[in-house]
């Protein structure tokens, strides 16, 4: 039966087990959090984003969640600098023309504040420009595309967690633990 683990990865983590691109580098890895040998990571999560990252052992099952021709859907908490408008959000929703093409449509609505973990470290903010958090759901997963994304209709990302991969959610997890499933 293959091995499934739901991390929530903390900010600056690589989603990798070695950081074997600058040797002697203090970035931190999986490996701080994850003891368990034979798992690795579905997909992939940014440095500088925080959140849902699954690990398994069962090759097939990572291909089924990080491939996009399954169209595995991925729901982000993204704080965003501005207040979104009607406009802003409808663009994201039809998709976006990127350099390296169009995105696929996507679920987006301006959310309250989510009830998160404080990052380490904060979010700087501008005390001129409001900020506002969006849920955007995505189903494919191009690199830095949903900061690409916001960034393109006007809302650069101050903070994104992966809140959810298909039914799979960080709900109880806190930052740097992980749950077997």
């Amino acid at each position: 039966m293959a091995r499934v683990i739901l991390l929530n990865k903390p900010f600056n983590v690589l989603s990798q087990f070695t950081d074997k691109g600058t040797e002697g580098s203090a970035r931190e890895t999986l490996s701080s959090y994850v003891k368990v040998p034979g798992v690795y990571p579905a997909g992939r999560l940014d440095r500088d984003s925080e959140g849902l990252l699954i690990l398994t052992d069962d090759g097939k099952l990572q291909a089924r969640i990080s491939n996009p021709k399954f169209k595995q859907p991925k729901t982000y908490l993204v704080q965003v600098e501005g207040s979104p408008t009607e406009a802003q959000l409808a663009q994201l929703r039809k998709g976006v023309e990127l350099k390296d093409g169009m995105t696929r449509p996507a679920e987006a609505r301006l959310i309250p504040e989510p009830e998160l973990w404080p990052r380490n470290p904060p979010v700087r903010f501008r005390k001129s420009v409001p900020d506002a958090w969006i849920e955007l759901k995505i189903t494919e997963g191009r690199n830095r595309q949903v900061r690409r994304m916001t960034a393109h209709v006007g809302l650069p990302c101050l903070r994104l967690v992966r809140w959810a991969v298909g039914a799979w959610t960080l709900d109880g997890i806190p930052p740097g633990e992980w749950r077997d499933i």
